[in-house]
Parts: C-alpha cells; sequence; structure tokens
C-alpha cells in the first residue's frame, strides 16, 4: 500500500508516509480508514511523510475535489490542525506545494513543509530526528 499512517493519541499526532506513485484513490482511501479509525481526534496534529514517492497522479480537478471534502471536515471540527509535510526531492516539493496551496481559505488547517525529518518533528514538537526513530517496528509492522 502506497500510503500507511500509525496515530499517537497521547501525543495528538499522526504519522502518514506515502510510498511509490500516489493516486487520489489511495488518498482518499487512507483519509477514509485514518478518520474512521477509534483513536483519531479532530485536531490532530499530522506529520505527512513524502520522502518516499516516485510520483503522483495529476488529476488537478479530482484533486482539489477531495481537498474541498477534507477542507469541510475540518473546517467543521472547531479545532486547528498543524500539518508539517516532509519533502526532501523534487517530486516530493512538487505534491506538498499542490497540498499547501489547497489549504489556502481553511483556518483550520496550518500546512508547513520541511526538507528533513528533524526539523518537521521538531516543528510539530516530537523529540526524535527521525520518524524511524518515532516509530519503531512492532511485531514486524510498523504502520497500519
Amino acid at each position: 500500500m502506497p500510503i500507511r499512517f500509525r496515530i499517537f493519541p497521547d501525543r495528538g499526532l499522526v504519522v502518514v508516509r506515502y510510498s511509490g506513485f500516489v493516486t487520489i484513490d489511495d488518498t482518499m482511501g487512507a483519509t477514509r480508514t485514518y478518520v474512521a479509525h477509534p483513536h483519531y481526534a479532530p485536531g490532530q496534529k499530522q506529520l505527512i511523510d513524502f520522502s518516499a514517492i516516485t510520483d503522483y497522479e495529476r488529476d488537478y480537478v479530482r484533486f482539489m475535489l477531495m481537498q474541498a471534502k477534507k477542507a469541510g471536515r475540518f473546517a467543521s471540527s472547531g479545532t486547528q490542525s498543524l500539518v508539517v509535510y516532509i519533502a526532501p526531492t523534487q517530486i516530493s516539493q512538487e505534491l506538498s506545494a499542490l497540498f499547501i496551496k489547497s489549504w489556502d481559505d481553511v483556518d483550520a488547517v496550518v500546512p508547513m513543509v520541511q526538507n528533513s525529518e528533524s526539523e518537521a518533528l521538531t516543528l510539530l514538537g516530537q523529540p526524535e530526528s527521525s520518524v524511524d526513530m518515532l516509530m519503531p517496528p512492532v511485531g514486524g509492522q510498523a504502520l497500519q
């Protein structure tokens, strides 16, 4: 699966890792799974790791429709979420720029982009310097 996540309810944090070719359907499916998870809570900080993506679907109309649905959910939550994207490559920076632009008029989302894991984790108030330190594999499965 090109998108996996782990929720840290005690930290108010969700970590999402993308890999390979990312589609809009993959993103929508992961979002549905996340919001249905028992540890989901409005206002959780989000660390979105785009380090391992190789490319992404460029259907901009569907992308904006997807983001509009997400924006509606965020706006109606009554909370604000800090969303930090890790984007160290040109392709990951392109994708993160699309996400950042889609949050322009959504006060409930504060999006930021960082080139390194340590910078992203620091912005989110996490003591670890890498995502792997934050999420060591448990039982052979690090993420959902």
